[in-house]
């Protein structure tokens, strides 16, 4: 028998009351002002506001009218161990999960060593069930030391627990290995994610090619290099009737790419990340390495293509790419500092805040798109509904605050928002039925 494909620390299930919240859950329907009961874990009841009663729990959160959502879940997360604890763990990762809203995540394999056997899956499991404060699964890599040369032994990760398989970090260069991949792939079940990047046309870039690379004088990475990787690998996993996600999309050719695939029935999904979604190469004018990631940001004809892709569902799901880095690593000069932006933290406000409330995208489509991963790596989709394990994050969106203030959950500060004053501020987060977040300046009625 497979091992569960989420593992996170033992810890008390939650009875508590929210009272007088606006509970909006775009799946069970939900849109209005509610009581939600907690007990042993589980959502008890759900009652209209000021109607339920708080015998036999032991908190109670006066929501004041601020929103409950179904809690989020991100399938594209770095937390760095095992290796790099300098920029991040288990424990920090999982905390600033949580103080983002999100019940469960998803982690790559780059690390030091790459996640690329059943032993180290199995080591890295056992220190989430002691450390990770909500609900953790990883991805082993589909080559072993992301290489592109040899297959890992995805059957027997896959019992080991493996929620999916990805070279996160690298592309499959070669079409072939690919190929196996998927055959693979039919035999042992999981999804194969993949970074869309043609090296040999990314080459030593470290921003998006455009108008402003070319004013700064900083090589430049084409869109192409991304769009054509996913129109090959789309192809060639229709061939195999396999099934793949496409991660960080950045660029419009690349959304063209999937919308096509998609309509010739490929078995495809895809993400876009809120700082592809919120910003564009303008934001790398100063050389500030927060904004340095990989894929680049680029234009807003690519900005605009990934918002319409949310809209029309050719982009399944919004994921924040978490990608911690040291601050002496980051402050260094911009061609030389690493690929990445930190985002669990900020996600939700960031969207809200540049999205939502400019009238680009809805706030219940957001609340989806932020846990309809879940599903595409057949995880437990949250849900506000008697009877659901409790999985629900509350937000206060007329709270603005300063991203950076006070500091991070997070071990790492490299976040692309970080000085931006953005509104709707978590404010308390239930994952697996626990209390995983709980901010400080949140009053708690008992």
């Amino acid at each position: 028998m497979a091992a569960p494909l989420l593992v996170h620390a033992p810890a008390t299930q939650a009875d508590l009351l929210i009272r007088e919240a606006h509970v909006l859950d775009p799946r069970s329907g939900i849109d209005g002002r509610y009581d939600v009961l907690v007990r042993g874990g589980e959502i008890a009841e759900i009652g209209p506001a000021g109607t339920l009663l708080a015998s036999e729990v032991t908190e109670i959160f006066e929501a004041g009218g601020r929103h409950v959502f179904p809690a989020f879940v991100d399938p594209h997360v770095h937390l760095r161990v095992p290796g790099q604890e300098h920029k991040e763990d288990l424990e920090t990762g999982t905390r600033a999960a949580a103080a983002g809203g999100f019940c469960a995540v998803l982690a790559m394999p780059n690390t030091d060593p790459v996640v690329d056997s059943a032993p180290l899956l199995r080591s890295l499991r056992d220190t989430a069930a002691t450390d990770a404060r909500v609900p953790v699964g990883f991805m082993p890599a589909i080559t072993r030391g992301l290489n592109g040369t040899e297959l890992t032994e995805m059957a027997e990760l896959r019992e080991e627990g493996a929620a999916g398989f990805t070279d996160d970090g690298r592309p499959v260069v070669s079409a072939g290995m690919l190929r196996k991949a998927l055959q693979y792939q039919r035999l042992c079940g999981g999804v194969i994610a993949l970074h869309e990047e043609d090296p040999s046309l990314s080459g030593k870039g470290a921003m998006h090619e455009g108008e402003v690379s070319a004013q700064l004088g900083v090589t430049g990475i084409p869109s192409i290099s991304e769009s054509t990787m996913v129109a090959r690998d789309a192809m060639i996993a229709g061939w195999e009737s396999g099934r793949i996600h496409i991660q960080h999309l950045s660029a419009h050719e690349s959304v063209q790419a999937v919308a096509d695939a998609k309509a010739r029935g490929v078995r495809i999904s895809c993400e876009a990340s809120p700082h592809h979604l919120c910003l564009t190469h303008e934001a790398v004018r100063t050389l500030d390495t927060r904004m340095k990631m990989n894929p680049p940001l680029r234009e807003e004809a690519d900005r605009q293509a990934l918002i319409e892709g949310l809209k029309s569902g050719v982009i399944d799901c919004i994921a924040t790419d978490h990608a911690p880095h040291a601050r002496d690593e980051k402050e260094v000069p911009f061609e030389q500092a690493p690929m990445g932006t930190t985002g669990l933290e900020t996600s939700f406000a960031a969207i809200y805040t540049n999205l939502v409330l400019s009238g680009d995208l809805p706030l219940a489509l957001v609340v989806a798109r932020l846990s309809d991963g879940a599903a595409l790596f057949d995880l437990p989709t949250p849900s506000i509904a008697t009877g659901e394990p409790a999985n629900l994050t509350l937000v206060d969106l007329d709270r603005a605050w300063t991203v950076g203030d006070g500091g991070y959950e997070s071990r790492s500060a490299n976040c692309c928002f970080d000085g931006q004053t953005l509104r709707g501020k978590v404010l308390l987060t239930v994952a697996a039925g626990t209390v995983a977040f709980r901010a400080r300046h949140f009053e708690v009625v008992s």
